[in-house]
């Protein structure tokens, strides 16, 4: 039996759009731009067309439009205005809203079109930055809310990985620019959430470094093996679910013994890293709140 969500309620469509579901009614009653369907307790429900014009109409209105001029229009005339106003300025909010449509549909020909759009006017780092980061963390949310299901989340998350490796595999074939420290990126035992981490792993790379990249679940005892091959070196972790979140300085106190020392720097970031505790935390350890923040550092 076919699982995959494809009829949303008004939260769901609120939590999409950004458009709050009160709003949303009222646009319905006064202006009937949506025609949901009912349940028998007369809940309202809408289909993968009804979360397109709604994302279509959100665009126009932010761009200055008047709802009560929206309705008035035919229904092609709408995603065909989009088209006409897609400009720099909202490149941003319409790629956006094309990746969501492409993961509710798990459309992988809209998803490819929607990117090889925006890499005509923007490097891989600027798309990465204005585009996948803000989408990744509208995605969390969807899926903390039930809006979206894992299927969703993975097919979305893949996608933007395949890109990464491809630019990532494009720089791994210059020759490194700076050699006095090498970078070693790696997750906990049992993450399995590396976009950041994979992320990072190209900018570095970028910036002219040595990077080795482990991924998911490596065992710290193994990451001290590493210090055996190369001096100054920077290990790089991010935590998103794990460690869990009571255990979480106790790792990090492990991470100290066996990597820390003269010779070596540990950086951690990640939606868990507001739990570690600073107070005694070694000089040689860096806390960073985002992604941006350690690309700064780089």
């Amino acid at each position: 039996m076919n699982n995959v969500k494809n009829v949303f309620s008004i939260k769901d469509l609120e939590n999409l759009s950004g458009i709050k579901a009160h709003t949303i009614r009222i646009w319905e009653k006064r202006y009937d731009i949506l025609q949901p369907m009912r349940t028998d307790t007369n809940i309202r429900l809408y289909d993968l067309a009804s979360l397109q014009k709604l994302l279509n109409i959100t665009l126009l209105h932010d761009y200055g439009y008047k709802i009560s001029k929206i309705a008035t229009y035919p229904q092609d005339k709408i995603p065909s205005l989009v088209r006409e106003i897609i400009s720099s300025k909202t490149a941003k909010s319409h790629a956006i809203s094309a990746f969501k449509m492409a993961m509710m549909n798990f459309d992988q020909e809209l998803f490819f079109n929607t990117y090889n759009w925006l890499i005509t006017d923007k490097s891989f780092k600027e798309v990465f930055h204005e585009v996948f980061i803000p989408l990744m963390n509208e995605l969390g949310l969807l899926w903390q809310s039930d809006t979206i299901t894992p299927a969703h989340e993975h097919f979305i998350s893949y996608l933007i990985k395949q890109k990464l490796l491809v630019n990532t595999e494009k720089l791994q074939l210059l020759k490194q620019t700076k050699l006095d420290k090498v970078f070693v990126l790696s997750l906990p035992m049992n993450e399995i959430h590396e976009l950041g981490l994979m992320y990072l792993h190209y900018e570095i790379l970028l910036h002219g470094y040595k990077a080795i990249y482990l991924g998911e679940s490596m065992p710290i005892e193994n990451l001290k093996d590493l210090k055996k091959h190369f001096n100054s070196i920077v290990f790089i972790s991010y935590f998103t679910v794990q460690p869990e979140r009571d255990s979480v300085n106790e790792y990090v106190a492990k991470m100290t013994e066996e990597l820390i020392d003269d010779t070596t720097e540990l950086w951690l970031t990640g939606r868990l890293v507001e739990f570690i505790k600073k107070e005694g935390l070694s000089e040689k350890i860096s806390i960073f709140d985002s992604i941006s923040e350690i690309v700064a550092k780089i």
